[in-house]
């Protein structure tokens, strides 16, 4: 388990899925994360989940955000783990709207990147957000992220946002 100042970041398990299913098939937050409305039953979905739980893959972490008190509010996880390079990609999606805007997100964001850069080799954490999704930038830029590149893809506008190691200055961060 990883503890911040204001949630906690534990291992994914079957009894989230009900609430991933929740944000997955909720038109608004998938239009944040620039993918596509799930288009699956419950059950189809639950099926999946479990097999997917089941399964480690190396390139892949993900974690549930649970407040202190345990309410399970998002999601985060790093991915496109290249140990050859030292880097990852962070992903990050706060599903529960009473908790946007109160520093649950750049909360989860420091203490996922405090425990990458402790735990792991790598030097890099990367992130792509929607060129609209000033939220999220005002997120990452409070967890020391600066941006790198913009890309057009689908349709969708995105900002590249970046963090080294010797840029983390150890879970200084406003919430």
């Amino acid at each position: 388990m990883i503890i911040g100042t204001k949630v906690r970041l534990r291992p994914k398990r079957l009894g989230d899925a009900r609430q991933d299913y929740s944000w997955q098939t909720d038109p608004e937050l998938v239009q944040l994360d620039a993918a596509p409305l799930l288009n699956m039953t419950f059950p189809q979905y639950l099926s999946d989940y479990a097999a997917e739980l089941l399964y480690s893959f190396p390139i892949r972490h993900r974690f549930a955000v649970d407040t202190l008190d345990g309410k399970h509010i998002g999601n985060c996880g790093y991915y496109n783990i290249d140990e050859a390079k030292g880097e990852a990609e962070l992903g990050i999606m706060i599903g529960c709207r009473d908790y946007w805007d109160r520093g649950y997100g750049a909360d989860t964001v420091a203490a996922l990147v405090d425990y990458i850069f402790t735990k792991t080799k790598l030097r890099r954490i990367y992130l792509k957000t929607l060129d609209s999704n000033h939220r999220a930038q005002r997120c990452f830029e409070k967890c020391h992220f600066t941006p790198y590149s913009r890309l057009v893809r689908n349709g969708f506008s995105f900002v590249f946002m970046e963090l080294s190691r010797k840029q983390w200055p150890e879970k200084q961060v406003e919430a």
